[in-house]
């Protein structure tokens, strides 16, 4: 074997081992960063072929892999825009210039703008609503923007649909005349007694118009005859003033309910009414009536509401395990912002590590596939929560005390091919 093969030998141990010290020390110096994937080193043999009885040293090959999908420990906070993905998937991210890249840390805050950025100057990315209710684009970072949540001024949501429902009197008496949407401006007589008596029902609703001002609905149910009823739907304030009838101007709405014989709404034949407030500077609601029935009891109002908002300040930012992101208002109302897609690869361990804990697709990794949380593999997004490192300390350290033995091994290696060389060449003494 040749002295300089030993020595050369020796010199590769010893930088395998030093690379393996600095993967060391990068975990050691990154186990409380978020999100951070702890790196390691993979040695192979360099074997040169041999020929006759002299053997030639070869040496060590190092390979550094990252623990990419080996998740770390949540750790609870208090902010709803600290984030962390329970499962497999990304979070997608972009720096200043725009590029994307792949994520799993998540303390995200707003900036001067309102966008969400983490410790690292990466801006979350995520799908807006107001381009219509969101789909994920699967092979590909096209229709994301970064999310911005604060900033926002005051806003209002005009009612477009939902629910009514409730039980109408069976026993009650049929009152077909007069239909109360033909005249509503003369007071039909006998209406009080109706409605004393079940044959006519009478319920309120609030819907909201474009400018979100509160839109008071008077209901009325009017029972035609055996499993039918009238339901219509008067602007209120258009009543007279000293009684509930009659109303200024037409019905805004008008249908007619058929029951079967099981005293349920027949919503193959009507399942929903259309309340037109284009009058009042409104939309068209579309009110879904299939949990209304007819049974052998008095009358009882079941869930109703409508969607939208009065004028209101966000009053803070609620994102759901579905990836979500609401603006609550004030007054309680809620609207969708957002929605934060998961990015996965075929292969998470062979990304492309990056600064600030960010990671690149490459030909090892696969292509990028994206998706919704809680869908086609992919976890759940929590809010209110951080991922912590996967590094142990005690393995890093057990690894550390390995390494430096191996490394003081091996320099015993080259120290004793030198000795040999000094012993080689004072031989002509």
């Amino acid at each position: 074997m040749s002295l300089y093969g030993m020595m050369r030998t020796g010199v590769s141990g010893m930088a395998a081992q030093s690379t393996r010290l600095g993967t060391v020390a990068d975990n050691i110096a990154n186990s409380g960063t978020n999100g951070y994937k702890r790196a390691s080193v993979e040695f192979s043999s360099l074997v040169i072929p041999n020929a006759g009885t002299s053997y030639v040293s070869g040496g060590v090959a190092t390979q550094v892999r990252y623990a990419i999908s080996e998740a770390g420990n949540l750790q609870y906070t208090t902010s709803a825009t600290d984030l962390a993905v329970k499962g497999d998937g990304f979070f997608v991210v972009q720096n200043s210039n725009g590029q994307p890249f792949l994520s799993r840390a998540g303390s995200f805050v707003p900036d001067g703008n309102g966008r969400l950025v983490n410790a690292a100057g990466f801006y979350l990315m995520g799908y807006n609503y107001e381009n219509g209710i969101p789909s994920p684009v699967a092979n590909g970072f096209a229709g994301l923007e970064p999310v911005q949540i604060s900033g926002q001024s005051l806003s209002a949501t005009p009612s477009t649909s939902g629910f009514f429902s409730g039980n109408l009197p069976y026993s009650a008496d049929a009152w077909p005349t007069p239909r109360l949407a033909d005249n509503p401006t003369t007071p039909p007589a006998g209406l009080e007694a109706a409605i004393e008596s079940g044959s006519v029902v009478k319920a309120s609703l609030t819907a909201v118009n474009n400018v979100g001002e509160e839109v008071l609905l008077d209901i009325y149910f009017q029972k035609m005859g055996d499993n039918e009823w009238e339901m219509s739907v008067f602007y209120q304030p258009d009543a007279t003033a000293t009684s509930s009838f009659p109303y200024g101007t037409p019905a805004v709405a008008t249908e007619t309910l058929p029951f079967d014989a099981l005293g349920k709404l027949d919503t193959s034949v009507l399942s929903k009414i259309d309340i037109d407030l284009s009058a009042l500077n409104g939309q068209v609601v579309e009110v879904d009536l299939s949990g209304m029935t007819q049974l052998a009891s008095s009358y009882v109002q079941g869930p109703a509401d409508l969607n939208g908002n009065t004028p209101s300040a966000v009053d803070k930012v609620v994102i759901g395990t579905d990836g979500i992101v609401y603006a609550q208002y004030k007054n309680g109302a809620t609207t969708p912002l957002y929605r934060l897609p998961l990015a996965t690869v075929q292969s998470p361990d062979q990304l492309q590590v990056l600064p600030g804990n960010v990671f690149s697709p490459g030909l090892d990794s696969g292509n990028v596939q994206i998706g919704f949380a809680g869908s086609g593999g992919l976890g759940d997004i929590v809010s209110g929560a951080l991922e912590n490192s996967n590094v142990d300390i005690a393995t890093e350290l057990t690894n550390m005390i390995e390494s430096q033995r191996n490394y003081t091994a091996n320099s015993k290696v080259f120290q004793t091919g030198s000795d040999l060389m000094d012993v080689l060449v004072n031989l002509k003494r």
